[in-house]
């Protein structure tokens, strides 16, 4: 068994991992150990000096040593005396804020729970199972339930937590973090992945000072600004070596990461929903499910690490028939054309595409109600006859006769003034009363809690996908939320939108993906402002990045590659100068960098001269050819694209057979040494062959001397290179 429960010590195990809790003599559950196995109890590592000013439990009398405000607690809750950064906080009817959680008892259960209205690991019975802890208040009926869901073969633990009242009064829930652990000992470092509209999952890692750090979102939306994900590091780790600890939460709303270096240098990392768009009225007998992490450990550097996410996120989080499976090469009409087309210009470009290889046209903003700019017509779902004659299926006929799948793009979320839907039901947008809403986009947002709008948004999409042969769906959202306010609830309830806005959106994309479950829905948020695990769990291919440009995408896609799988990412090939930056950089080297995931193309094939026509051609024949590997080989990154001079990165075969290299030279220089790579993830006693070259190498030789790069002439210079193992050939 994965889990074990001895003497009030739980053990959960998985293949190379030991997390280790243990209530102790007055029913706290405290946090011992999570890294590798140990095959000890590690309370033994619990000595805690009397510290001046860290109060001390009721029960333990004049025991000054054991303090809650000291201790590594398992699931701290606030105002019983631990001044750290707490997972719970509460209000109760009196207007006290305590919350004292003593160990009730437990459950061990066969398979992975799930979570009501929220995406969630899931697993066949046999392969996970589940540790429920209960704690209950020691003055009310408020129960918190922790939840553990153990995928032993994948070195993975979930983490989430039902909140029950059991009483006969309200409950005010100010914050429920789905993550709390406690590291007593160590000298970390975190990183977390910010950024910016067309600048997202930047890097940025840094020492652990005194006090709390964050990582947040208060958009209503995962965001661009930062990610729903962080890693933990010990000082000196790297993609080979070192121990570090990575949580990613199944969540697309507003959320929060908070790590505090305490007095005694132990650090606390909190993650869940962010606190200061939540408030969550819990009546007696109701519960409160909290959205779940992903954790895993390595004690072996980043890559072994961000490998588990991506077996996990890949089997286990995405589903649907598109899960494992290859993806069409698609060509987007967005940057060739934007609101300017017709169905005559819509088909030329097709008919280019398919000339070329390319499987799948996407049909971009603009083809519904009156729109020919973005200030009007979001929410009528209705087909722009004067653009499109004869309708969406006179149009998809003609690029079905082409040999073509056929892709549409949605903002369903969203709503414009200037539009049909607006003048009907305007008390459907999400705005406060009495005052003017923020725009963005000249748009605002739908009340995704109103079960009448969802009902709206399903029927008009469904009957589109109904009456149509459309393939795929690109499901975007183009601005953050404010101005939360709904009719549906009571003033005093207004802070649950936010959350009960995610709830309407989950449950609307479950009936969607369950019904047309051949349709490939992708997720957009302005490109990547809604790149999460939660989100994956429906689209399993996300639109990284509305910043096309090769160059910056090398930066952007590293980033992502730390949890999230390559079949996730959205890359395409779009035109020169690019649109967002200006920079002019090659097709070869735009097509490899675009390679590096859900491969596809974003500008007007017409208006490409022989040479880079014959260039796509290629490269649709070799992503096909190499699309297996890239989707499930073995990802590593070969070198820090904002450190070096280059960017590089690689796929191996999960049995060594075989391994392609891609990466970009930023910059060439004179007089200088051609630039060599290590390689990794070879055996180390195998001989390997370039292809296309006679030369034969060792593993051993290329993972330790490396490999040469070709000669390099010019700025963003792109590399390929495939090797197969010589038992293989």
């Amino acid at each position: 068994m994965a889990i074990t429960a001895k003497h009030g010590v739980f053990h959960i195990e998985t293949a190379n991992t030991l997390y280790q809790m243990k209530v102790d003599d007055f029913g706290v559950l405290n946090h011992l150990w999570y890294g590798g196995k140990t095959d000890c109890v590690m309370d033994y590592l619990l000595d805690y000096p009397d510290v001046g000013f860290s109060g001390n439990i009721y029960e333990a009398e004049n025991r000054r040593t054991y303090s809650l405000d000291t201790l590594p607690l398992e699931y701290a809750s606030g105002g019983v005396g631990d001044f750290r950064v707490p997972a719970i906080s509460v209000t109760h009817e009196n207007g006290s804020c305590a919350l004292d959680l003593r160990f009730q008892e437990y459950h061990i259960l066969k398979g992975k729970y799930r979570i009501p209205g929220l995406p969630a690991v899931y697993a066949a019975d046999d392969k996970a199972e589940t540790l429920e802890i209960v704690l209950k208040d020691t003055a009310t009926d408020v129960r918190v339930i922790l939840k553990y869901g153990v995928l032993e073969e994948e070195d993975v633990i979930t983490r989430s937590v039902v909140v029950q009242n059991q009483g006969k009064t309200p409950v005010i829930l100010n914050r429920v973090h789905s993550l709390c652990m406690d590291i007593p000992y160590g000298e970390w470092e975190w990183i977390h992945f910010h950024g910016r509209h067309t600048k997202e999952r930047q890097t940025e890692r840094a020492a652990l000072v005194h006090g709390i750090q964050e990582s947040s979102s208060g958009r209503g939306m995962s965001s661009h600004q930062q990610n729903p994900t962080v890693l933990l590091c010990e000082k000196g780790a790297s993609e080979k070596f070192g121990f570090c600890v990575g949580a990613a939460l199944m969540y697309s709303g507003g959320f929060q990461t908070q790590i505090e270096r305490d007095q005694l240098d132990q650090v606390r990392l909190v993650m869940g929903i962010q606190p200061d768009t939540f408030a969550w009225h819990l009546e007696g007998g109701d519960s409160f499910y909290a959205p779940e992490v992903i954790l895993s450990c390595s004690e072996k550097g980043f890559a072994e690490l961000s490998h588990r996410f991506h077996h996990v996120i890949r089997n286990n989080v995405c589903r649907g028939k598109y899960k494992l499976s290859e993806r069409p090469v698609l060509i987007n009409n967005w940057e060739a054309t934007y609101f300017d087309f017709n169905d005559t210009k819509i088909e030329e470009i097709a008919k280019q595409a398919s000339e070329l290889g390319i499987d799948m046209m996407v049909l971009d903003d603009g083809w519904f109600g009156k729109r020919d700019s973005d200030i009007s017509g979001l929410g009528d779902w209705v087909v722009n006859e004067k653009k499109l004659q004869g309708g969406l299926n006179k149009l998809i006929g003609r690029i079905n006769g082409l040999g073509m799948k056929f892709g549409i793009w949605m903002e369903p979320e969203m709503v414009s003034e200037d539009s049909e839907l607006f003048r009907t039901h305007p008390e459907w947008a999400i705005r406060i009363p009495g005052r003017n809403p923020m725009r963005s986009r000249y748009q605002l947002a739908l009340d995704m809690a109103n079960p009448q709008v969802i009902e709206y948004i399903y029927q008009v999409i469904s009957k589109i996908l109904r009456e149509n042969n459309i393939e795929y769906v690109k499901w975007d959202v183009n601005r953050s939320i404010c101005d939360w306010y709904t009719p549906t609830l009571p003033e005093k309830r207004q802070l649950e939108l936010p959350h009960r806005y995610i709830l309407g959106l989950y449950a609307l994309l479950e009936r969607l993906t369950g019904e047309f479950s051949d349709v490939l829905f992708e997720g957009c948020c302005g490109g990547g402002g809604r790149f999460d695990a939660g989100m994956l769990y429906y689209c399993p291919q996300i639109w990284c990045s509305d910043d096309t440009d090769a160059h910056e995408r090398t930066v952007i896609q590293y980033g992502t590659s730390f949890f999230y799988p390559i079949s996730t990412v959205g890359s395409h090939v779009s035109a020169v100068p690019n649109h967002q930056t200006g920079r002019v950089t090659s097709i070869r080297t735009r097509g490899t960098v675009a390679m590096a995931g859900s491969f596809g193309y974003e500008l007007d094939l017409n208006k490409l001269n022989e040479e880079e026509k014959k260039e796509v051609t290629e490269q649709v024949k070799t992503y096909k050819k190499y699309q297996k590997l890239i989707y499930n080989g073995l990802y590593y990154r070969l070198c820090e694209p904002g450190r070096d001079s280059l960017s590089a990165w690689e796929f191996v075969a999960e049995d060594g057979s075989e391994a392609l290299v891609q990466g970009v030279v930023y910059r060439a220089e004179p007089n200088a040494l051609r630039k060599r790579i290590r390689l990794t993830g070879l055996l180390e006693n195998e001989k390997y062959r370039v292809e296309g070259e006679e030369e034969i190498y060792s593993g051993t030789a290329l993972m330790t001397g490396g490999i040469l790069l070709p000669e390099i002439k010019g700025d963003d210079v792109s590399v390929q290179i495939h090797l197969k193992r010589l038992s293989t050939l």
